[in-house]
């Protein structure tokens, strides 16, 4: 058996979009920082929960972002998020958040589940 160590700068990467978008979502909300998270969901598995809260749950991993923004990343589902970018595309008239995981081997038709 190994044991593998996770430096959550390698795990998880925000790009410049992202991280204005999540600037003024916690803008709005009044709360200090997002929590990453995965959701047993739709008929492939999983889907990302995104957050706005004031502290970390226990076990939390923390990312510091740029402007003092933080992102807790929920240590239970590390492994399947080693590697994992978040982006802020624009894709007509709409700005949506992408997520890219190389660790996803299914995803369903309409996007709304995967499986790692």
């Amino acid at each position: 058996m190994t044991v593998q160590n996770f430096d959550l700068a390698d795990v998880i990467s925000v790009t410049d979009a992202a991280v204005q978008h999540f600037a003024a979502v916690l803008s709005r909300s009044g709360k200090k920082a997002i929590r990453v998270t995965l959701k047993e969901a739709g008929c492939t598995g999983f889907k990302y929960v995104f957050d706005e809260v004031d502290q970390a749950e226990t076990g939390d991993i923390e990312k510091s972002l740029i402007n003092g923004l933080k992102l807790f990343v929920d240590s239970e589902h590390i492994a399947a998020l080693q590697g994992t970018q978040i982006d802020l595309k624009q894709q007509g008239v709409n700005k949506n958040l992408v997520i890219e995981n190389p660790n996803v081997k299914d995803a369903c038709g309409c996007g709304e589940s995967f499986n790692v």
